[in-house]
């Protein structure tokens, strides 16, 4: 059999054998996730993995291999292979900051649809993370500056090469803020045409209950609202209005069941619900509010 032939048939055995590992170990998409893997393994597409084309040497079937093993241990993919896809750009990941969701595109579009009638947008992305929905906003609306915040310099680094790595490194920077508390040199935030935020929205009770990938993994900062799920939504809406210009606007992610809480946080401080948007599977997962001209 000629090397590369013999190669191709260990490269797919090696995926099979993956493909049921994986699958004893509870991985919901264990042929997606090998075959994924196979592909970042051997630095090739996916399709050429789906099609067979694949010829990994020695030195990419180790690789495999010991990539298999960190996801059979639950590890999300997002950290294995160190990036994510996220609104059609790519993003690096890793156990500091909280791997990008498709639903939080919902934001992302919202936004976008709200500054677009301005000639120029002054946006600020609360608890940013990988800089996930500050750099989307940006690569997709050139009038916008974006000012991304967040409690972590671990997460802000990250964000920080993520901006360069998709070329918005020019509107898009990072500070070290708790909500609107700068963090680093103590001088005030500035005001705002919108502000957005995925904020923390798990509640403690339901921590222990998230799927070992997230529990064990994610960062819980990024993930853990407190006692009811809702503690970082008061803290936004008690300091938006000083932050936001006149008639500014406010956008941000809930979580199952949280939209009309939410809703009733914002109206008790000056913020009103313009609408509640859904995500492409129809949950309730954006909040869109406007500051009440005094």
């Amino acid at each position: 059999m000629p090397a590369c032939a013999a190669q191709r048939r260990s490269a797919l055995d090696a995926i099979d054998a993956a493909r049921r590992l994986l699958a004893d170990a509870g991985i919901e998409h264990a042929s997606l996730d090998a075959e994924l893997l196979m592909a970042e393994a051997a630095n090739v597409e996916r399709a050429d993995v789906l099609a067979g084309l694949i010829s990994a040497s020695t030195a990419a079937l180790a690789r495999f291999d010991a990539m298999i093993a960190r996801r059979r241990m639950r590890e999300p993919l997002a950290y294995i292979v160190g990036h994510k896809e996220f609104y059609s750009l790519d993003f690096e990941v890793s156990p500091a900051v909280l791997i990008p969701r498709p639903e939080t595109e919902t934001i992302v579009a919202t936004a976008l649809e709200s500054i677009a009638r301005l000639a120029e947008a002054r946006v600020l992305d609360i608890g940013t993370g990988s800089g996930a929905i500050a750099i989307s906003i940006a690569a997709n609306a050139r009038p916008a500056r974006v000012l991304a915040t967040d409690i972590s310099a671990d997460a802000l680094a990250i964000a920080k090469r993520n901006a360069v790595r998709n070329r918005v490194q020019d509107r898009v920077t990072q500070r070290l803020a708790d909500c609107f508390e700068a963090l680093d040199d103590g001088a005030p935030l500035a005001r705002f045409d919108l502000i957005v935020s995925n904020p923390p929205y798990v509640d403690d009770a339901d921590i222990a209950g998230l799927a070992p990938d997230v529990r064990s993994f994610e960062p819980h900062v990024a993930l853990n609202g407190g006692r009811d799920g809702l503690d970082f939504y008061r803290k936004i809406a008690a300091g938006a209005c000083a932050r936001l210009v006149r008639e500014g606007e406010l956008m941000v992610e809930v979580g199952a069941g949280q939209a009309h809480a939410v809703s009733e946080i914002f109206a008790a401080h000056a913020l009103a619900v313009v609408s509640v948007i859904d995500d492409l599977a129809g949950h309730h997962r954006v909040v869109h509010a406007r500051m009440t001209p005094v």
